[in-house]
């Protein structure tokens, strides 16, 4: 099993940053591929960013493209998302994930097997 645990989330007035974190607990040596995902209220939960198994390969959705950046630290069992520019939009619970399986980044929820409990960002305007 892995435990995965996001800190960072908070109120945050537009165009201002914070930066998200999820530490990897238990079987860490079977993950590969994280990243990260949304959920706003009444919408579905959607991809925001992914990073590969050595971080060499990065995606991002089209709405974070040039604000966000994802990023792993292997030795820490970390994964970590700074994100700058926010914007109201921005505001949902995030949710970083795991996949055993996929080596290279993955924007497909199926694809990930752990997820952690989520960390809620507001973005004031």
């Amino acid at each position: 099993q892995v435990q995965l645990v996001e800190s960072g989330g908070g109120l945050v007035q537009s165009g201002g940053s914070l930066r998200l974190s999820c530490a990897a607990s238990g079987r860490t040596f079977i993950t590969r591929a994280m990243g990260w995902f949304r959920q706003a209220p009444g919408k579905e939960r959607e991809f925001v960013a992914a990073v590969s198994w050595t971080g060499s390969s990065l995606s991002y959705a089209d709405s974070v493209k040039g604000r966000f950046t994802v990023s792993r630290d292997n030795a820490k069992n970390t994964l970590y998302l700074q994100m700058n520019s926010l914007k109201p939009e921005d505001t949902a619970v995030y949710y970083c994930a795991a996949s055993t399986t996929q080596a290279a980044t993955t924007t497909l929820e199926p694809h990930y097997n752990y997820w952690g409990q989520g960390t809620q960002v507001t973005v004031s305007s």
